[in-house]
């Protein structure tokens, strides 16, 4: 009887091709870049986005829908600002740190965000204030006054009067800013509230005092939007 013969041994590469099949190669060495991606990936970012570029016109939407009304004093008004762009930019009593200063609450503040100078920059850049409003009687002749800042706060007050609201700023280049400081001034409009406000002007340097009111609406978070601007005893709307 003849000796088995020695079973021939097979090199890798034969081996490999007995055990893997062509089809399996190729399922093995499929790029990964065409294998689907979630959806959720796409539409997820793709939300965020449009959420933030939604969120401040709703913003504003939801304070002049819900927010309580109010009035404001101006403190000084460039008319030919309305001509030459189109826009009205204002300066309001509250804006300015001389005019808070004797308010119940102003010297805790600066206590609690110093600035570098406490007569010329008393509050540290980007400090955010409240300043408590409280309404004022309308004149006999129906035009309004301005709302009486009474005191200033830190945090956001939880509950006040009915005849109260308070409004956010911030302190910015030594002014508080309370995002109503400029407005488009719709071209219909223009000539005549340049008109008017150039006439209060020149009443004011004969003394004759006569209110540049803008009617603002305020929601329970202290965001303000503008609504009316009152000059003399007209009303123009935003």
């Amino acid at each position: 009887m003849k000796a088995s013969e020695p079973k021939q041994k097979l090199s890798p590469e034969s081996e490999f091709t007995n055990r893997v099949s062509f089809k399996d190669y190729l399922k093995a060495t499929e790029p990964k870049s065409t294998k689907p991606v979630a959806f959720w990936r796409f539409i997820v970012p793709l939300m965020i986005q449009t959420g933030l570029i939604l969120l401040v016109p709703t913003q504003g939407i939801y304070t002049q829908v819900t927010g309580s009304r109010a009035f404001l004093q101006t403190a000084s008004v460039d008319p030919s600002n309305i001509l030459r762009n189109n826009s009205l930019t204002l300066d309001y009593n509250i804006s300015r740190d001389d005019n808070l200063r004797r308010l119940p609450g102003w010297q805790q503040l600066v206590k609690r965000f110093p600035g570098r100078n406490r007569q010329s920059d008393p509050l540290a850049e980007g400090t955010r204030l409240y300043v408590i409003l409280q309404q004022q009687i309308a004149s006999a002749g129906g035009i309004p006054r301005a709302w009486r800042p009474i005191r200033i706060s830190a945090t956001r007050p939880n509950s006040l009067p009915t005849n109260q609201l308070a409004l956010q700023g911030e302190y910015r280049n030594g002014f508080i800013t309370y995002g109503l400081e400029s407005y488009y001034i719709p071209e219909d409009q223009r000539q005549q509230i340049n008109n008017d406000i150039a006439q209060v002007q020149r009443n004011r340097l004969r003394r004759q005092r006569q209110p540049i009111l803008v009617e603002v609406k305020v929601d329970e978070q202290g965001n303000a939007v503008p609504v009316s601007i009152w000059v003399r005893d007209r009303n123009y709307r935003f």
